[in-house]
């Protein structure tokens, strides 16, 4: 289980840094790699290709970057024994406190009162 789960973390990391790359290779006003090879023209061989690429390939590494993730998870997030059914805890209830006999004062018995004749 934790070849899997390694192997599909390398692939996270991987998948993420070229992300990383084809993001920063982007201009958000057209420029970028694009514009690096042909000018900002479109109507030149290739350029629009190169838009539509880069963007193809943001979107599909970032879907394969959520699908690697989901899948790590459901592999890696079953139990491998097999959990008891719901058992309610078991309460241990702490000991009586004992404490020492209190001292008891021993006081002569009253003899009863002798009638009076």
């Amino acid at each position: 289980m934790d070849t899997i789960f390694t192997l599909l973390m390398v692939l996270v990391m991987i998948a993420s840094i070229l992300l990383v790359i084809i993001v920063m290779a982007q201009n958000p006003k057209g420029g970028g790699l694009s514009s690096t090879f042909g000018g900002a023209s479109p109507a030149q061989f290739g350029v629009q290709r190169t838009n539509d690429f880069m963007e193809k390939a943001t979107w599909t590494l970032g879907a394969v970057i959520i699908v690697l993730i989901l899948i790590s998870v459901v592999i890696t997030g079953k139990p491998t024994t097999a959990a008891p059914a719901q058992q309610q805890p078991i309460k241990k209830e702490a000991p009586a406190k004992q404490t020492a006999p209190a001292a008891t004062t021993t006081t002569p018995a009253q003899a009863p009162a002798a009638p009076a004749k």
